[in-house]
C-alpha cells in the first residue's frame, strides 16, 4: 500500500452508524445490515437509514451465523436464537445444563449447528436435534457445501459428522489448538485457523494435510473468493491469498499477497461477484484490493480501534464495517 493519500478513496460514501458497543459481526439480510453487538442486541440499519434495536439475548452474544435470510446468535444464556429481516426473533435452542453457546452454524435444508462445552448438536429441517460429544470444546463449526456433513474443529484436529448416521465421526489430526474451521465451496478442502499464527488444510479426496504458515499474527478471519479460487486470511501486514483454483489447492505453492501496510489486517470480507477483498486493519483502516492487479480502494481512514466485522450486501453494491468500540458505517458502493 502505497500513501493511503494517494489511494482513490469511497471514504465520503460512508454513512456511519453509532452502534453503542463493540461490533461482533455484520450481515446482510436482503437489504438490511444487521450488527450483531457484543451484549444481548441486535441493531438492524434498513436501506433508508432506519434503525431498529432488538435485544435477543440476556447477556452476551458469543456466536453468529447467518444464511442472507436469518441471523443465528449464540449467547451466554444458553439459548440459539433466530432473527429474521423484521428485528422477529425466536429462541431455537436452548443448552439444557444452560451452558453457553460457543458456536453456531447454518446448514443445507433448514439444519442449524451449535456447540456447548465438549458437545456439538444439530438439528434437522425437520427438527430431530442429534448430538456428538467432542474432546474438547469446538473451536469451529461449518457445512460441507452438500449433504448434511458438520466439521467441528477442536483440540488434535477436526471431527467430521454425519448427524444422520450411526458411524462414529471421521478425524482429521494435527497436533495443536483449531480455533475455526472452513470449507472450501467446491467441498475438496477443509481449513483450520490454529492457536499459533498458521493454518492447516487437508484435502478430503485422500486426507492430505498442508500447512498454510508464515503469518505475524493468529488468524481472526478467513473467507473465500467468488468461485472459490482464493482463500483470503487475516493475520499479517498485508491481505494474504492461498490458490485454490487446481487439484492441490495451495499444496506446494506460495501466497498471493496484496494491499501492503504498517499495520495487520485482522478482518476480511470476499465481495459475493468479483475478485475484490476488503480488508479491516488493526488500526481501523479499510481498504479493498483487486486480485488480479492488486489496484486499491480506500473505504475507511484509521481510526481508535481495530475492525471487528465486515459484510458485503448480496450484489457487492455495499460494506458494512464495525469496530471494537462501536463505529460503524455502511459504504454504498453503487
Amino acid at each position: 500500500m502505497t500513501d493511503s493519500a494517494q489511494i482513490p478513496s469511497v471514504t465520503d460514501r460512508a454513512k456511519p452508524v453509532a452502534a453503542g458497543g463493540a461490533v461482533v459481526g455484520i450481515h446482510f439480510l436482503r437489504e438490511t445490515a444487521v450488527l450483531v453487538l457484543g451484549e444481548e442486541s441486535l441493531l438492524l440499519v434498513a436501506p433508508d437509514g432506519a434503525e431498529q434495536r432488538v435485544a435477543v439475548h440476556a447477556g452476551g452474544i458469543l456466536s453468529v451465523a447467518a444464511d442472507g435470510a436469518r441471523i443465528l446468535t449464540g449467547g451466554d444464556d444458553g439459548h440459539v436464537v433466530a432473527t429474521n429481516q423484521k428485528g422477529e426473533h425466536e429462541a431455537i435452542a436452548t443448552d439444557a445444563k444452560h451452558r453457553w453457546i460457543d458456536r453456531v452454524a447454518f446448514g443445507p435444508d433448514g439444519a442449524i449447528g451449535w456447540s456447548a462445552g465438549k458437545q456439538a448438536f444439530v438439528r434437522t429441517g425437520k427438527g430431530e436435534v442429534k448430538s456428538l460429544d467432542l474432546p474438547s470444546s469446538a473451536g469451529g463449526l461449518a457445512f460441507a457445501p452438500k449433504g448434511l456433513r458438520l466439521a467441528i474443529a477442536h483440540y488434535a484436529g477436526v471431527s467430521l459428522w454425519f448427524p444422520n448416521a450411526q458411524a462414529a465421526p471421521e478425524v482429521l489430526s494435527w497436533k495443536g489448538s483449531h480455533l475455526d474451521v472452513l470449507f472450501s465451496p467446491d467441498g475438496k478442502f477443509l481449513v483450520t485457523a490454529m492457536q499459533e499464527p498458521t493454518l492447516h488444510g487437508w484435502r478430503l479426496m485422500d486426507g492430505k494435510d498442508m500447512r498454510m504458515s508464515g503469518y505475524s499474527g493468529k488468524v481472526s478471519s478467513m473467507a473465500f473468493t467468488a468461485g472459490g479460487k482464493w482463500l483470503a486470511t487475516s493475520g499479517s501486514e498485508q491481505l494474504i491469498l492461498w490458490p485454490f483454483g487446481s487439484k492441490d489447492g495451495p499444496m506446494g505453492k506460495q501466497p498471493r499477497m496484496v494491499a501492503p501496510y504498517e499495520k495487520r489486517v485482522v478482518a476480511v470480507a470476499c465481495h459475493p461477484k468479483q475478485e475484490i477483498v476488503a480488508s479491516g486493519f488493526e488500526d481501523g483502516l479499510v481498504m479493498l484490493a483487486r486480485i488480479d492487479d492488486g489496484a486499491e480502494i480506500l473505504a475507511r481512514r484509521p481510526g481508535a480501534a481495530p475492525i471487528s466485522a465486515l459484510a458485503w450486501n448480496f450484489d457487492g453494491s455495499k460494506l458494512a464495517f464495525g469496530t471494537e468500540d462501536g463505529e460503524a458505517g455502511i459504504v454504498d458502493l453503487s
